[in-house]
């Protein structure tokens, strides 16, 4: 099959169009046809490397994935041959006392495609047949592949762990990202008044078609400056949170008393500084999320259906420009996801 493959870390030049042997199944495995895939930050942090984090390479990267079924192992039974699926990325050992408590993602085996094992960026990609769900007819295989992370992830943020009850103030940091943009949704559909930052006029006028009420643009105005006047000096009740030390202790203050700061990632820095007196004081909570529960991206992919949710995807791209999909990610150009469709 062809594929992308990482033999070694760093530019998007370590991004090579391979070809190698299609995978085979076990018993209880299912082999998919990819149809798309999309580029998360994630990705990115693959391809460069980490301090101290070790990836198997060579690596197929991509982490999302949505197609068609092209064989099952001879104990699945609940897809076929030609069903169309897409595939929860998290893949855990199915027996410890998290995953059987429907908290997959807190498994110690815990382990995504494409950071771990070979991911989505390919023409198939074999994964445990519990990983597998039947996609609803009328959502199309890019929505699928544009939807499962960052849907998937904002969903665990907002409902599970802070809990976002109706008429609350959310700032969602970042509206231009996949996470961004599934939050905003989510916590428009939760019944929130929504708050978001971007770095653009134009990226400004799509976060509000997708929901945001107040749009704050970081490069030309002070973030609490503007949270202060837009929630008569109170403070959010939410913040969602991805990027991290550049500006976690600007949304620690701008909590209001008994917030919540919710945050999956730390794109600009993980080495965050946090002011003790603000977080007892104000009561506040600070929460850590990562991914979500496979059975969440059931009700996920329902709602889409629905039309209750829709990702935003900024363009679809072949999978031999992955290149030029991650150099607009990493440069920022763009306003939801960056999809490409395997030839």
């Amino acid at each position: 099959m062809k594929c992308v493959r990482i033999y070694e870390h760093g530019g998007i030049d370590k991004l090579v169009q391979d070809e190698i042997p299609t995978p085979t199944i076990g018993p209880t495995d299912v082999l998919v046809n990819v149809k798309a895939t999309s580029i998360n930050h994630l990705d990115l942090w693959v391809r460069q490397g980490l301090p101290g984090v070790k990836f198997p390479l060579p690596l197929i990267p991509g982490v999302d994935a949505a197609g068609v079924v092209a064989e099952v192992g001879g104990s699945v039974h609940h897809v076929k041959a030609g069903d169309r699926v897409v595939v929860a990325q998290g893949i855990s050992c199915g027996h410890c006392k998290h995953c059987l408590d429907g908290n997959d993602n807190l498994c110690r085996e815990y382990r995504l495609i494409g950071e771990h094992r070979d991911g989505a960026d390919a023409e198939y990609i074999a994964v445990p047949a519990r990983n597998i769900q039947r996609l609803p007819e009328n959502v199309a295989f890019e929505t699928a592949a544009a939807s499962a992370l960052v849907f998937l992830t904002a969903w665990q943020m907002l409902v599970d762990k802070a809990q976002v009850k109706q008429t609350e103030d959310v700032l969602v940091v970042g509206a231009s990202s996949g996470v961004g943009s599934a939050g905003i949704q989510i916590a428009k559909m939760l019944g929130a008044r929504v708050l978001v930052t971007t770095s653009s006029e134009e990226k400004a006028a799509r976060a509000r078609e997708i929901g945001a009420d107040e749009v704050i643009n970081y490069k030309t105005e002070s973030v609490s400056e503007r949270v202060r006047k837009f929630t008569d000096k109170k403070g959010v009740d939410v913040v969602f949170d991805h990027v991290g030390a550049s500006i976690w202790e600007e949304n620690i203050k701008m909590l209001a008393k008994g917030g919540r700061l919710v945050t999956c990632g730390a794109t600009s820095g993980y080495e965050a500084k946090t002011d003790l007196r603000y977080v007892f004081y104000k009561q506040l909570q600070i929460l850590g999320s990562t991914m979500g529960r496979k059975g969440d991206l059931i009700t996920i992919m329902n709602l889409i259906g629905q039309g209750k949710l829709k990702p935003v995807i900024d363009r679809v791209l072949p999978l031999t420009e992955v290149r030029q999909a991650h150099q607009i990610v990493e440069e920022g150009k763009h306003f939801g996801k960056i999809v490409l469709i395997p030839s």
